[in-house]
């Protein structure tokens, strides 16, 4: 079981994550640089990197569009109240939101301030109804991307669905056309609109915050997790859960190897990364 947000570590070490975290913030208030092999293909005399997009890319094309690790134009989130913040990467019907509300995740009593919010970021089409009715469930509490995949920039592209595991909710659904349960399905491709983590935790996060990410992206991690493991916002993130799939489903050719390093840069830099799997959540 995951321990409880508040005593999850000694207080010196809670400060000083407190700490990097405020450090952050400055960094991207002020507007921190991204490194220049993230930068994409704008000029160099623009003032935020902006990915290239080439709407509609396939597994085989490669990825949609470029990491996109920060950019001067995200608007830092101004709220001054902490609290948890649960952000579900593949959020499905929202069955890891209700698996959070009842204290899956660790008591949500004893999140900062007593608050939380969640984000549920899921790009299969079925799942527009139920994740809309949590909107409407839980008003200014649950924010849903619908018909949204979870990535490192923004843009739109192919999602391909899983139409054959339903006891698992469709579970195999994914950005590429390489998972075998996409190939079985047929390859049925819905455009969907692509969201950039890094984006998200710098607009919807403070340093106070007690940040949770959820992700579990079919092959996707591969590709997002690099890019995370490079941004300033990265630091946001209090915890991870990542369901890891297989390599030759991400669009930009990670591999184990890329996955294992950018893990180890973000626990270096206090992310909390435990073993993490699910049946259908």
């Amino acid at each position: 079981q995951p321990p409880d947000f508040t005593p999850f570590l000694p207080p010196i070490e809670v400060m000083a994550q407190t700490l990097r975290k405020m450090a952050v913030a400055l960094m991207i208030a002020q507007g921190a640089a991204v490194k220049p092999a993230l930068r994409s293909t704008a000029g160099s005399n623009s003032t935020a990197a902006t990915a290239t997009i080439a709407t509609g890319a396939t597994h085989q094309g490669g990825a949609p569009c470029q990491c996109e690790a920060s950019n001067a134009q995200w608007k830092a989130c101004q709220r001054t109240v902490p609290k948890c913040v649960f952000i579900d990467l593949g959020a499905a019907d929202g069955n890891s939101f209700n698996h959070f509300l009842s204290n899956g995740y660790g008591p949500v009593a004893d999140c900062p301030s007593g608050e939380w919010e969640a984000h549920l970021v899921e790009a299969n089409p079925r799942f527009d109804a139920p994740l809309q009715k949590l909107v409407g469930d839980y008003p200014s509490k649950v924010h849903a991307d619908k018909s949204t995949a979870a990535f490192f920039c923004e843009g739109t592209t192919t999602f391909y669905l899983d139409t054959q595991n339903h006891a698992q909710n469709y579970w195999g659904s994914s950005l590429s056309s390489n998972h075998p349960d996409t190939k079985k399905s047929g390859l049925q491709g819905v455009n969907v609109h692509l969201l950039n983590l890094n984006k998200l935790l710098v607009e919807q996060t403070i340093p106070g915050d007690w940040v949770m990410v959820k992700m579990d992206i079919e092959g996707a991690e591969y590709d997002v997790l690099p890019c995370l493991a490079q941004a300033p916002a990265a630091s946001l993130v209090d915890r991870l859960y990542m369901e890891v799939h297989a390599p030759t489903w991400s669009l930009t050719g990670g591999t184990k190897e890329t996955l294992e390093a950018a893990k180890a840069t973000l626990k270096q830099r206090g992310v909390d990364i435990p073993p993490y799997f699910s049946q259908t959540l």
